[in-house]
């Protein structure tokens, strides 16, 4: 048997005014996505922006149905219109954000696992990182990639 040790690196902000130019312009895009998200029933709204290649900026947000395995997460309406509207266009990072009673939650906003496979496909799709931001009043976490959400992910060649 063999013991091996993994490492998680990320940056950690205390406040928006310390992150970088482009980080502060995607977090306010996600900020102002959550807060045309539709979560009648968690009242937990989440905007995500997603940078892409090109220099444009999408923004999605949460989509509640009574029906809760019905609805779809910020991240993923913001990556699956980035990859409908710029098929070609790699994506580079990706802020997402999260409201509850109007109000940012405390900690970083952290994506579902389905959002973080989803990043794991688009990271392998074009075959570069994509640059998160987690959003929190009280903590911003960035990292370099999805891999460090997901790390032993199923990946394209998993299949074989």
């Amino acid at each position: 048997m063999q013991k091996r040790v993994y490492q998680i690196v990320t940056e950690e902000f205390h406040s928006i005014a310390e992150l970088p130019g482009t980080d502060q312009l995607l977090v306010f895009a996600a900020r102002e996505a959550a807060e045309k998200a539709y979560a009648p029933y968690s009242k937990f709204n989440v905007g995500a922006a997603v940078l892409l290649a090109n220099g444009e900026i999408i923004r999605g947000n949460n989509q509640e149905n009574a029906d809760f395995t019905d609805g779809i997460c910020a991240e993923r309406v913001a990556l699956f219109f980035a990859h409908a509207t710029y098929p070609g266009v790699a994506v580079k990072a990706l802020a997402v954000t999260a409201k509850t009673g109007g109000k940012l939650i405390s900690g970083p906003a952290q994506p579902c696992g389905s959002c973080r496979q989803v990043l794991i496909e688009t990271e392998s799709r074009f075959k570069q990182s994509i640059r998160l931001i987690l959003d929190g009043a009280e903590k911003i976490m960035v990292l370099d990639g999805a891999d460090s959400l997901l790390p032993f992910a199923f990946k394209p060649d998993s299949l074989g």
